[in-house]
């Protein structure tokens, strides 16, 4: 899911390498927090969010298939 994610943002920002993801949760549950460049934030989220939209819902059909619940946070 980690590497999914940061695949997907480095193909969407134009300082790829400023690209980091990071996972935090447990057993059953993660949340993965997003880092860009500033500059890079507003091709993340999108024109009304529906870019982040959209990664949150490949990260919720990859999560329920390995039977977890996982969270996508885009950190400024």
């Amino acid at each position: 899911m980690k590497e999914m994610i940061e695949r997907i943002a480095q193909a969407l920002v134009d300082q790829p390498e400023m690209v980091s993801v990071r996972e935090v949760g447990g057993m059953h549950s993660s949340i993965l927090e997003l880092t860009v460049a500033k500059a890079d934030i507003g091709k993340v989220i999108g024109k009304q969010g529906r870019t982040v939209g959209a990664l949150r819902t490949l990260l919720s059909a990859v999560s329920a298939k390995a039977k977890k619940r996982a969270v996508l946070e885009v950190i400024e």
